[in-house]
């Protein structure tokens, strides 16, 4: 098992055309960091970079101290799982999980061992001498992270390995990698994924990927509850985070923010008397907004619900807002649309973003 550390990481192509800059990450022993963004942002490039399927064109990359920039990727005790399973379907789950330890020489008392030690983790014992066409798609992803659980590698990569799911599946497959991760605690993992509640309910640190580089890295609460930037802050948690123009009025300790239209908002980041009169963006997650006790920070006409059984997301039409502002209210309301509506969130609730988008409370 082993410590990564990603030092002024850099990817071009042909010279021109620059896809990452400036990468720094440390990753320690034991994590399973996983990396999100948008689509096109990198993540599955700086991936395969460090499984050595990309060449680097600056920086270094370093595993336990070695660094392995032009270490071949056989060589740098990485096993990676794809989106899709390359599973070999003339082979048995057994010979594919034995395929690569037969490449090494293994004896067959050690390839015997070494999968039956890994189908026990996955629980593939009823399958193991069954050919890929008899598997789920579930049991085929277990299968493939079995071929590489038996290699005993330093690092696990995984590639967006649910993408390929059915919903159902997916949650199904999500929790067995949970599991698999508490079942091998000295493990290093690195995960791929474009879906946020992958990274929420995986990771030990997420890694968020935007504009070539790292937007901000953090556990998945401190990325939820304190998030360093507009973009962060709509990127994690869905649906996603409300921004609301306005002016700070009252600083110190406790910020007031006027809206407009006698709308007003008090948040507990705190600013200096050099913020009176700056324009902010007010963030205020949906599940955060509760009927107006006092002053509202939001007003409006309801246009449209969706009553999802344990919630129902309330969408209102301010004057102020180009898109309707979304409300995530426990429970089922119904009769809403049409209504006038006043939300107000706790002020410790309240994020506050300055012109450039980043957090006053990293400031």
């Amino acid at each position: 098992m082993a410590d990564l550390k990603l030092t002024d990481i850099e990817k071009t192509y042909g010279g021109t055309v620059n896809v990452l800059n400036n990468i720094d990450l440390d990753i320690n022993q034991g994590e399973l960091i996983v990396f999100v963004g948008p689509s096109g942002c990198g993540k599955s490039t700086l991936l395969r970079m460090i499984a050595g399927l990309e060449k680097i064109t600056g920086g270094t990359l370093e595993i336990d101290g070695q660094v392995m920039n032009d270490v071949p990727p056989s060589q740098r005790g990485i096993a990676m799982v794809f989106q899709s399973y390359a599973l070999y379907p003339h082979m048995t789950v057994r010979e594919n999980m034995a395929f690569a330890l037969k490449l090494a020489k293994k004896s067959k008392a050690e390839i015997d061992e070494s999968i039956s030690n890994a189908a026990k983790v996955l629980q593939l014992e009823p399958y193991l001498d069954r050919l890929p066409k008899a598997l789920s798609g579930g049991q085929r992803q277990r299968v493939a992270i079995g071929r590489s659980i038996v290699r005993d590698p330093k690092v696990y990569l995984f590639d967006e390995p649910l993408s390929n799911l059915d919903a159902a599946l997916r949650v199904a497959t999500r929790i067995e990698i949970a599991k698999l991760k508490e079942a091998m605690p000295e493990s290093t993992m690195i995960y791929v994924t474009h879906d946020q509640v992958e990274a929420m309910t995986l990771a030990s640190r997420i890694v968020v990927l935007a504009n070539k580089g790292i937007a901000q890295v953090g556990t998945p609460l401190e990325l939820y509850e304190t998030p360093n930037s507009e973009f962060v802050a709509q990127f994690i948690g869905s649906p996603a985070m409300n921004l609301i123009s306005g002016t700070i009025d009252a600083t110190g300790a406790r910020t007031r923010v006027s809206l407009g239209n006698g709308l007003e908002v008090i948040s507990t980041v705190p600013t200096t008397d050099a913020d009176m009169g700056m324009r902010v963006n007010v963030g205020i997650r949906p599940e955060d907004l509760t009927e107006a006790r006092g002053t509202a920070a939001v007003q409006g006409q309801v246009t449209y619900t969706e009553e999802l059984g344990e919630v129902t997301l309330v969408y209102i039409d301010t004057d102020d807002s180009d898109a309707p502002l979304l409300a995530k209210l426990p429970g089922i309301h119904r009769g809403l649309r049409g209504q006038t509506s006043a939300m107000s969130a706790a002020p410790e609730k309240v994020h506050l973003f300055g012109p450039c988008g980043a957090s006053l409370r990293y400031r």
